[in-house]
């Protein structure tokens, strides 16, 4: 099974936004020598608490650290850009990186309500308009012309980066399958019916330009320590940032768990807090590889993305290390240190 990462550039404690693009780099270069199968970077607008706001460019960053690992977006919010200039972008980053990119898109607005008026000169984009925009990059990434104006996206090569959609419902499901592309289920964003979802997909693809079969995997948010009670103390400030985005959003960086420690939780939020679990696993290097199988199995995927948030830094590699440890990744071994 491949194990990859997703990195949402995360401000964690007393840290900065070019502190939070550093960690991105030296995660990816670490997960690069562990082994990891992809490393995505993500995109949130005005938000206090995540850096990435352009992941096109922090990807063609990483590409450069970084040597084996495939680098991608999860993902560019599609309808906010011309399907042509994203072609474009990442045919370049595809010309610089061959065979090492993906393009992972979405259609969320990526921040609070006004963004989307902001990315837009002030009109709303259409929700209905994005199945058709996806099969414009996909004509474009392919050097098909689908408007008929004698142009097509350059720079020209043999290969393109797969597109990757990115979703966490059924809707989603039934527009990769019928495009054609592959599928990437948010797990830790909907705790629930990804797999129906992830059915859908598998059940009426359609063989496309980009490829013949089907092709998906879930993410979703892990935390792994030596032993289940550190990574419950770890994941604690992962638990209250959840809950404080699902109040409003996180006003400042990401909380340690010695805040999460330090808050006073109603009943409410408790309850909150352990159906957010849905969303996560939690524990020891076997608790947390079983589950992360567990998940693979149910989803019926042999790619598990794992997302982990938490302080201080030091903490996350180490979660990552152990995971990589515990499904025995090539590079696993290696010391990683920077």
């Amino acid at each position: 099974m491949k194990i990859s990462v997703l990195d949402q550039s995360p401000i964690l404690s007393g840290m900065t936004p070019a502190d939070a693009f550093q960690h991105t780099t030296e995660l990816a270069k670490a997960a690069d020598e562990l082994g990891f199968h992809r490393f995505w970077v993500a995109e949130h607008h005005s938000t206090k608490s995540l850096a990435g706001s352009s992941p096109e460019i922090l990807a063609a960053h990483l590409a450069s650290q970084t040597e084996k690992i495939r680098i991608g977006t999860g993902g560019i919010l599609l309808p906010h850009y011309s399907p042509y200039k994203i072609a474009e972008v990442f045919r370049v980053l595809e010309a610089l990186y061959p065979g090492r990119i993906d393009l992972g898109v979405g259609r969320a607005p990526g921040g609070v309500p006004n963004v989307n008026l902001a990315l837009n000169r002030g009109q709303l984009p259409s929700i209905e308009d994005y199945p058709a925009q996806l099969s414009e990059l996909l004509s474009y990434l392919y050097g098909e012309d689908p408007h008929k104006m004698g142009i097509y996206a350059s720079p020209e090569g043999e290969h393109s980066p797969p597109i990757w959609m990115l979703g966490s419902s059924g809707a989603s499901a039934r527009v990769a399958s019928e495009l054609g592309v592959s599928y990437s289920f948010a797990h830790f964003i909907n705790g629930y019916g990804g797999a129906r979802a992830m059915r859908r997909y598998h059940d009426y693809f359609q063989p496309s330009v980009q490829q013949e079969v089907p092709c998906g995997n879930v993410s979703i948010f892990a935390v792994c320590a030596e032993t289940d009670e550190k990574a419950e103390f770890l994941a604690s400030s992962l638990d209250l940032a959840i809950l404080k985005i699902e109040q409003g959003g996180l006003q400042h960086n990401f909380p340690s768990p010695e805040d999460a420690l330090h808050y006073s939780y109603t009943m409410f939020e408790e309850q909150q807090i352990q159906e957010n679990r849905s969303r996560m696993v939690v524990g020891s290097p076997g608790k947390v590889k079983q589950e992360i199988e567990e998940l693979a199995h149910y989803y019926n995927v042999d790619e598990v993305i794992i997302n982990t948030i938490v302080s201080p830094f030091e903490e996350r590699v180490k979660s990552y290390q152990l995971i990589a440890e515990a499904f025995q990744l090539k590079g696993a071994k290696h010391h990683v240190s920077f």
